[in-house]
C-alpha cells in the first residue's frame, strides 16, 4: 500500500506525551519530500515518476524534480511556495510550474485538471499546507487531531495507528446499512476519530486547524452541452487518460518471464473493451533504458500525451511508417460470452489475448479455504476482499501497467434518480424516451412480460413522487423502511429496480441482515440529518455522485487486495478529467438502458474506429451472479467456521441466527438467492474478515517512536 502522510503542529495540548514531540514519531520507510513544521513524506514502493516536486520562491523561476531527491536543504521563507503531485499525472514539468505559479493566488482547481489520477499537496510559506481529492473519490485524504494540529494521510488505518484510535462500530454499522448516504455515513472513517475529507474538496491546515473546501461545484443541467460537443470532449478527456499511460515512462519488460510493461483488463463489458482498443492505438513512448527504466523528461511524456489529436493511430497520416509495436496483455477470465473487442481481434495485433481458464481458486471466497487473516489488510473494508482471489488471479497475468474499465457504468450511464430531476426541471416530457427504453428492455426478457406492462407507471409515478417530497419527509421514511428492513433485493424488471432507486436514501443489501440496536442507531442518524437544511443539488445528481464515491471507494479496496507488488492499476473513467466531461452529456443521452455502449461507440468512432459493427457491445452478457453463487457454496463449511464467533457479532452489529440462516440457503444448490442477498452476504463477509485482519495486525506497525498500545483492536459496541 502506498500512501502519504504529514502534519501541521499547532500548540501542543497540556499534559502532552513525549511522542507527539515532532521529530520523534516518523513513519516506518519513509522517503521524506520536505521538512520543517510541515513535514511530507511517502510511504511505500512509489516509482521515481511518480513523485514530482515543484518549489518557487521569491526571484527565482520556479524548479520541477522528478523521483527520489533529497529534501531541499534551503529553509523556507513564508514566501516559498511548494508543490507535490504523486500518483500518475500527465502534465509536464512547465504544466506544473506554470500551475504552481497560479496556486500562489488562492486558486486551486486548475491543479485538478490534469490527465492521470494523483494527489496533490500545496504548501505556502511554513504555516498553511493544502490537500486536494479528486472528484470520484479513488485518491481520497483523511485527518485527525494530534499533537496539538492536525496528522493527514492518503490512509486511513496510519492515522488510526498514529492516535490510537479505536474501530467506530457507529460507522461501521451505517457502512452496512446505507453505504451510499451521506447522512448516514458523514465524514467519518471506520476508525473513530479519524475523518475523510469529501471528494472534490480541498484540505486547508492553517496554524495546525484544519478547514474544509469544496474546489469544484457540483455539475448543475446549464452546464451540459449538445450530443455530439459533449461526446467530443468525452472522446478527447478519455483518449487524453489512455494515452498518458501508455506513453508514459515505466519499467522495463525485463527478463525471464516478467510480465509486460503493457496490458488491459479485457472482461465482457465495452468498457474495457473501449479501454483496450484507445490503449492498441496509441503509439508507445520511448524504450526502456538502462536500468529498465525510460530515459524520457516528463516535459516529453506531458506533450505526447496532449497532441490535441483525438484519433488515434488507425488514423495515422499516409505514408508514415507504422512503429514497431510494443503487445498489450489483453486478459479475460474465460465465461460464458464474447469479449466486446475480439470481434476485431484480426485486426489488432497489440494486443495479446490471454484468456485465463477459471478454476475453484479463481472463485469469490476462494481465500476462505486457507486461513482467513493470511490476507492483505486493506485500509478499510469492502465486498471487493472476497473477490480478490479473483481479481489477482487476472491482474497477474496482466501488465506491470494495467489498464480496466472500472468505472464508467457510473461515470457514464445516467443513475434512474436522475428522472426526478427532469421533473423537478419541469420538464416531464423527457421522461418518455427513457422510460420506453426500459419497458422495451423488460419486453426483451423472458417471462416478464406482465411486469414490462407496469414499467411506464411504476417508473413515472416514483419519479413524481421523489420530485415533490420534502428532505426531511424523506428522510423520516427512509429511517422507518431500515428499522423495518424493507430494502430492494436487486431483483425483478429493470422498472422494478429503476423505481426503487428514485429515493433519497436507499437501503444497502446487507441491512436485512443487521441487529435492532445496529438499524436504530443508523435510523436515528437519519432523522438527525432530517433537520439539517436540504441539500441545494437535486437530489438526482446527488445520488449518482454518492454512487460513484461509493465505486471508487471499492476500486481503491480493490487495488489494496489485489494489485501485485510492482504493478500499478488504472481507472481512466475514474480521472478527473473524464468525470468532469461526462457531466456535459445530456440527460436524454445517458438516462436510458443502452446509453453506455451506445456512447463508447461514438467515443471510439470519434477516435477512428469506424469499422465497428452496429451492434457492438450489445450482445449477451455472462450471469454476472453465478461466480459469486457457486463460490458460496464451495466455502460454505470455511462461511460457517468464519460465523461461528464472528467479531461483527461480539460488537453487536449483526442478527447472527438471521446470517447463518442465509449462509446455510446460499449453500443449498436448489436455492436461488435474489442479487441483493448475494451482494449483501459479500458486505458481512468481507467486513468479517476485515476485521479480523486488523485484529491480527501489531497496532503501530506504520510508525517508529510510537507507545505500545494497550487497547483491543475493536472497541465495545457503542452506536453515536
Amino acid at each position: 500500500m502506498r500512501w502519504l502522510t504529514g502534519w501541521s503542529t499547532g500548540t501542543p495540548r497540556a499534559g502532552a506525551p513525549a511522542h507527539e514531540a515532532p521529530g520523534v514519531v516518523v513513519p516506518i520507510a519513509a522517503r521524506p519530500l520536505w521538512q520543517g513544521p510541515n513535514p511530507l513524506w511517502a510511504v511505500g514502493d512509489w516509482r521515481p515518476e511518480e513523485i514530482r516536486l515543484a518549489v518557487l520562491r521569491p526571484g527565482t523561476p520556479a524548479t520541477v524534480t522528478t523521483g527520489p531527491a533529497e529534501p531541499d536543504p534551503v529553509e523556507d521563507t513564508p514566501a516559498t511556495t511548494r508543490l507535490a503531485v504523486l500518483g500518475h499525472c500527465g502534465a509536464s514539468d512547465a504544466e506544473l510550474a506554470a500551475g504552481l505559479a497560479a496556486a500562489r493566488g488562492g486558486a486551486v482547481r486548475h491543479l485538478t485538471a490534469w490527465p492521470g489520477s494523483y494527489t496533490v499537496v500545496l504548501r505556502t510559506g511554513t504555516r498553511s499546507t493544502v490537500l486536494l481529492t479528486d472528484l470520484a473519490g479513488a485518491r481520497p485524504v483523511f485527518h485527525t487531531p494530534w499533537a496539538g494540529g492536525t496528522a493527514y494521510a492518503t490512509a486511513a488505518l496510519p492515522l488510526a495507528d498514529l492516535v490510537g484510535a479505536p474501530l467506530d462500530t457507529g460507522h461501521l454499522a451505517a457502512r452496512l446499512a446505507c453505504p451510499e448516504s451521506p447522512e448516514a455515513l458523514g465524514t467519518g472513517t471506520p476508525y473513530l476519530g479519524v475523518q475523510q475529507v469529501p471528494p472534490g474538496h480541498a484540505l486547508a491546515i492553517r496554524g495546525g486547524r484544519p478547514y474544509l473546501s469544496a474546489y469544484d461545484e457540483p455539475a448543475t443541467a446549464a452546464q451540459q452541452r449538445g450530443e455530439a460537443p459533449a461526446v467530443r470532449e468525452l472522446t478527447r478527456a478519455l483518449l487524453e487518460s489512455v494515452r498518458s499511460r501508455v506513453r508514459t515512462p515505466g519499467p522495463g519488460t525485463g527478463g525471464g518471464g516478467e510480465r509486460p510493461r503493457l496490458g488491459v483488463d479485457l472482461s465482457y463489458g465495452t468498457a474495457s473493451a473501449t479501454v483496450a482498443l484507445l490503449a492498441a492505438a496509441v503509439p508507445l513512448g520511448p524504450a526502456p533504458g538502462p536500468g529498465g527504466t525510460a530515459r524520457a523528461t516528463p516535459e516529453a511524456a506531458g506533450a505526447a500525451a496532449r497532441t490535441g489529436a483525438v484519433k488515434g493511430s488507425w488514423a495515422r497520416p499516409a505514408g508514415r511508417a507504422r512503429p514497431a509495436p510494443e503487445q498489450l496483455a489483453a486478459v479475460t477470465l474465460d465465461e460464458t460470452g464474447t469479449p466486446a473487442a475480439t470481434v476485431l481481434a484480426p485486426d489488432l495485433p497489440r494486443l495479446r489475448h490471454t484468456v485465463l481458464a477459471p478454476g475453484p481458486d479463481t472463485l469469490p471466497y476462494a481465500d476462505l479455504r486457507a486461513d482467513p487473516q493470511a490476507g492483505r489488510l486493506t485500509d478499510e473494508p469492502g465486498p471487493e476482499l472476497v473477490a480478490a482471489a479473483r481479481a489477482e488471479a487476472r491482474f497477474d497475468a496482466g501488465g506491470t501497467d494495467h489498464l480496466t474499465g472500472y468505472g464508467a457504468r457510473q461515470v457514464l450511464d445516467g443513475h434512474p434518480a436522475r428522472l426526478a430531476d427532469l421533473v423537478r426541471a419541469g420538464r416531464p416530457r423527457e421522461l418518455l424516451s427513457p422510460v420506453a427504453a426500459l419497458a422495451g428492455a423488460d419486453r426483451a426478457t423472458a417471462g416478464v412480460l406482465a411486469g414490462a406492462l407496469r414499467t411506464p407507471l411504476t417508473v413515472i409515478r416514483a419519479a413524481h413522487r421523489f420530485s415533490r417530497i420534502r428532505y426531511a419527509d424523506a428522510l423520516d421514511d427512509a429511517a422507518v423502511r431500515l428499522t423495518l428492513r424493507h430494502g430492494p433485493d436487486g431483483g425483478g424488471t429493470a422498472g422494478a429496480r429503476s423505481a426503487d432507486d428514485l429515493a433519497w436514501c436507499v437501503p444497502g443489501p446487507a441491512a436485512r441482515w443487521l441487529s435492532d440496536e445496529a438499524l436504530s442507531a443508523v435510523a436515528l442518524r437519519l432523522r438527525l440529518a432530517a433537520r439539517e437544511p436540504a441539500p441545494a443539488e437535486p437530489p438526482g445528481a446527488r445520488r449518482a455522485r454518492y454512487a460513484l464515491h461509493r465505486h471508487a471507494r471499492g476500486f481503491r479496496t480493490l487495488v489494496h487486495a489485489a494489485e501485485q507488488p510492482g504493478q500499478r492499476l488504472h481507472a481512466p473513467f475514474l480521472d478527473n478529467q473524464v468525470v468532469r466531461a461526462a457531466r456535459l452529456l445530456p440527460d436524454d443521452v445517458r438516462l436510458q438502458p443502452g446509453a453506455r455502449p451506445a456512447l463508447l461507440h461514438a467515443v471510439l468512432t470519434g477516435a477512428g474506429r469506424t469499422d465497428l459493427p452496429p451492434d457492438w457491445g450489445r450482445g449477451p452478457r455472462p450471469d454476472r451472479t453465478a461466480p459469486a453463487r457457486a463460490g458460496l457454496r464451495r466455502a460454505a463449511d470455511g462461511l460457517a467456521e468464519l460465523f461461528d464467533a464472528p467479531l461483527l457479532a461480539e460488537a453487536g452489529l449483526i442478527d447472527l441466527a438471521a446470517v447463518r440462516a442465509g449462509l446455510a440457503r446460499s449453500a443449498d444448490p436448489g436455492a436461488d438467492l435474489p442479487p441483493g442477498d448475494l451482494a449483501g452476504l459479500a458486505e458481512l463477509v468481507s467486513a468479517e474478515l476485515w476485521l479480523r485482519r486488523v485484529r491480527a495486525r501489531r497496532h503501530g506497525a506504520c510508525w517508529t517512536g510510537l507507545p505500545v498500545a494497550e487497547r483491543p483492536a475493536l472497541a465495545p459496541a457503542r452506536f453515536a
